[in-house]
């Protein structure tokens, strides 16, 4: 005698049956949730939610975000599913300046976390970290970036720009040039770059593409499966973090950054040297935090110590060799632009005897505008994400977002928007003119986002990537590649903005200021 019928097999069809009938009424349990609040929402697939395409790789977070807010057009906001649970996609800009800005003490920690036990590299450092924590540790980083310590940094920059300069050299690029693949040359000239000024390392990634920090930063950014599913995880769906356990920086960089960084640490210590750099903060707020029990859950010591540097590290290489790379594939493609802008290179040279200098790398006012259009067309990190800290009335609108509602902004949409941006896809660096910028809204152009959580080391990205352009350009010239699509693809399975196979161009050395 079977459980429910006389044979043994109809039972097992039943009870499977209700079994998926009973999944299935469980996870499309909130699936009206937005449409209930009057809120337009994208129509969920059951299990996944509107996550499908991430989960299989063949769609990039960034593209992801940049979709929902095609889907969301003329609407200030859009509803959308991660399995079951309910998210929020920003459009307005004026909503924008509310999440960011205004009511920011309702938005202040991001959506994203990392494993508080089991990662403390990505749990406590300053771009994961929760309030009150956050605060507090941007409040002493921030006088690393003033004008007078950038000065100081700009002299050891310069010291590795001649590195890039003879590697450049070493290429024999006169006559017809050769082609090169500039994200992962700029990779490593940022990469040096950042071991020495925020360090006091001597990296050496130009000379040895697989030193040791070249080769761990590698791992943290590579676009394979596995990473892309730790990123997914800690970006868009936190609540399986501590049942799946994603490194924020990988498994093997993780080992790598905790023993390498500890070492500089604590020969710091050791020596008393002073570099004002970023070593010294971290020892300095070891010493001035070791009591305060106000951060209980940071003890800043150990990996929650060691972290900071981590972050600092990785933020200090990827976005800036994005910038320069993007930068240079377009003005490949935009003669007339890298014309304009070698000459107005040339011209501030003149002036300096030849010489690169911090005053002149800031001040030119093309390069700002390209640079300004690079990061329009190619944000590094292309969204935005927050989470509501607690009940929060949306201005102008009977919607009120409930405690916990992720909030998402997408960077690379804004960007994209043929209202504040007519004709997108094409690079026109004079849309960075002041008139240009006093003629468009506010909060639709934002690639280091807004208010207090803006990176707080956008000055230093900016010094870098427009010295590495500069030191480039100055003597050489590029031009397309076929090995290059266009327009670009980006990698479906890239963290950050990067194209898929790479950034190929043909460079070649010119032998007069005329080019």
């Amino acid at each position: 005698m079977a459980l429910l019928t006389p044979y043994w097999g109809l039972d097992g069809i039943l009870i499977l049956s209700s079994l998926m009938v009973a999944a299935y009424l469980f996870v499309t349990r909130k699936f009206n949730y937005w449409s209930k609040r009057g809120v337009k929402e994208l129509p969920p697939t059951p299990f996944v939610g509107n996550f499908m395409d991430c989960l299989l790789s063949r769609t990039s977070a960034s593209e992801f975000v940049r979709d929902l807010y095609e889907h969301g057009k003329d609407l200030p906001y859009l509803g959308f599913y991660i399995f079951d649970k309910p998210y929020l996609l920003i459009r307005d800009p004026e909503l924008v300046r509310h999440v960011l800005v205004k009511d920011f003490e309702y938005f202040a920690d991001r959506n994203a976390s990392a494993d508080e036990k089991n990662d403390r590299l990505g749990y406590a450092n300053v771009f994961m970290m929760k309030n009150p924590g956050w605060k507090s540790l941007k409040a002493h980083f921030s006088p690393i970036f003033t004008s007078f310590k950038l000065k100081r940094m700009f002299e050891l920059m310069l010291v590795i720009a001649d590195d890039l300069q003879r590697y450049l050299d070493s290429m024999h690029l006169e006559g017809e040039g050769k082609v090169m693949e500039f994200k992962e040359i700029f990779a490593n000239f940022a990469t040096d770059m950042i071991g020495s000024t925020a360090f006091g390392l001597k990296v050496g990634s130009l000379q040895n593409p697989k030193a040791p920090f070249r080769e761990y930063g590698r791992k943290i950014f590579h676009s394979n499966l596995h990473r892309n599913m730790e990123f997914l995880i800690i970006f868009f769906f936190p609540g399986l973090v501590k049942y799946l356990k994603p490194k924020f920086f990988g498994k093997k960089a993780t080992n790598f950054l905790r023993s390498v960084f500890w070492d500089v640490i604590e020969k710091r210590v050791k020596s008393g040297e002073k570099r004002n750099d970023v070593i010294d903060v971290l020892i300095e707020m070891r010493e001035e935090y070791k009591n305060d029990e106000s951060l209980k859950h940071y003890k800043f010591d150990g990996d929650d110590l060691v972290s900071q540097a981590a972050v600092f590290f990785i933020g200090g290489f990827e976005t800036s060799s994005i910038t320069m790379s993007f930068t240079l594939h377009e003005l490949a493609m935009n003669q007339d632009i890298q014309k304009t802008l070698r000459a107005e290179i040339h011209d501030a040279l003149a002036k300096t005897d030849g010489k690169i200098t911090y005053d002149m790398i800031m001040t030119l006012p093309y390069l700002d505008m390209v640079i300004s259009e690079t990061l329009r067309k190619y944000p590094p990190l292309a969204f935005l994400d927050r989470v509501a800290l607690a009940d929060y009335k949306v201005p102008n609108s009977d919607l009120v977002l409930e405690k916990g509602t992720p909030i998402f902004i997408s960077i690379m949409a804004s960007h994209h928007d043929p209202r504040h941006f007519p004709n997108p896809e094409k690079y026109d660096p004079l849309r960075f003119t002041e008139e240009a910028k006093s003629s468009r809204p506010n909060y639709v152009y934002f690639p280091f986002g807004e208010g207090p959580h803006t990176c707080i080391g956008m000055r230093l990205g900016l010094m870098q990537s427009k010295l590495g352009v500069v030191q480039v350009l100055k003597d050489h010239e590029v031009s397309p590649c076929e090995k290059t699509k266009t327009p670009v693809v980006l990698d479906p399975r890239g963290i950050t903005t990067i194209a898929l196979g790479g950034l190929y161009l043909n460079i070649r050395k010119i032998t007069t200021a005329a080019g």
